[in-house]
């Protein structure tokens, strides 16, 4: 990856919606060399996937919780069952105490309890400590530099 894929990964971060010409403009490039790299990052998977950055508040899921969850066996096993629980964003084995980290969005605190209740449904879960965000400073993208 060069200097003119990392521009257009920043550009395609800031506006995934520009024409290529725009795209193009912006990084030194032709609409057509512009396309041609962004469909050679998106074969190569450094583009996984072009998205929408919604508000979870607008969407009714204004509780955001970071959940630790302790096992009593292996978990890299049990992606399934994390990804069949719909308000987990985000679910990573980890290393430290707990042996999965899970991002959950839920609408009040009561939902997120229910969250937790199924989490203990999860074959070798033992335990879950959760962290309820009273406010985000900021997120940011990956940046390619």
């Amino acid at each position: 990856m060069d200097d003119v894929d990392r521009a257009l990964i920043a550009e395609l971060q800031r506006d995934a919606t520009q024409a290529y010409a725009t795209l193009g403009k912006a990084v030194g490039l032709s609409a057509g060399a512009a396309h041609d790299r962004v469909r050679k990052l998106r074969e190569r998977g450094v583009i996984r996937r072009t998205t929408v950055d919604v508000d979870p508040t607008a969407l009714g899921r204004g509780v955001l919780a970071f959940v630790m969850v302790d096992s009593s066996a292996w978990m890299g096993d049990a992606t399934e069952s994390f990804a069949a629980v719909p308000e987990i964003q985000e679910a990573h084995i980890i290393a430290g105490t707990a042996s999965v980290l899970v991002k959950v969005r839920t609408a009040t605190t009561e939902q997120l309890q229910d969250v937790l209740r199924r989490l203990y449904t999860i074959e070798g879960v033992s335990g879950t400590q959760a962290t309820v965000v009273l406010e985000t400073f900021f997120e940011r993208p990956v940046c390619a530099d």
